[in-house]
């Protein structure tokens, strides 16, 4: 009799502590909270980086963009992560800066799904982590002054792009390709 109580408790603590850690699958409603969420989080991310660029273009024409971007892109997203306590990410299959390349499966997965649905998702990983994703399309001509074709892109221009980044894959695009997604992982 006490061994089996003993046995019995044995496995309440056994299977009870398979339970801490675990995440419980999102609702419905949670899913919309959070595309809602990673929708408001990346148009202002957006935003951000296009008013950016926009001044650098006004400034200094593309070649100046160029060198902002090389040198600002990265911790402006960095310091809206840590504004809104997620880390943010722009994906592509055809990236020019190397950070933004996408390297995991589950990375691989969502761009996948990107290019057939065209729309936003959350994703909750075997981690438990909540990752939103989001397409991103050229969607203005000035895009096209450093992501389009050669024909499109100045001289000058080209040279700069491979000089900072000699391994560049995102150019070729027409208004309204899909360039690329937004990835924001949630902290919970």
């Amino acid at each position: 009799m006490q061994k089996g109580i003993i046995v019995l408790l044995l496995l309440t603590v056994v299977f009870g502590s398979c339970q801490i850690g675990q995440k419980q699958k999102l609702t419905e409603q949670q899913e919309k909270e959070y595309i809602i969420k990673g929708d408001s989080i990346s148009d202002f991310m957006q935003g951000i980086l296009l008013k950016h660029v926009a001044n650098a273009i006004n400034h200094g024409g593309t070649e100046f963009a160029i060198g902002f971007c090389n040198m600002n892109a990265i911790p402006i997203t960095d310091s809206v992560s840590a504004l809104y306590h997620v880390q943010i990410q722009r994906l592509s299959d055809k990236n020019r800066n190397p950070d933004n390349a996408i390297k995991t499966l589950e990375d691989s997965l969502a761009w996948q799904k990107i290019k057939s649905s065209s729309s936003s998702f959350i994703e909750q990983q075997a981690s438990g982590d909540i990752v939103y994703y989001k397409p991103i399309k050229t969607g203005m001509p000035t895009c096209l002054k450093c992501h389009g074709s050669s024909a499109e892109i100045e001289s000058k221009t080209l040279a700069l792009i491979n000089e900072k980044y000699p391994d560049d894959k995102a150019v070729g695009y027409s208004q309204g390709d899909l360039r690329g997604m937004w990835k924001i992982k949630f902290s919970e």
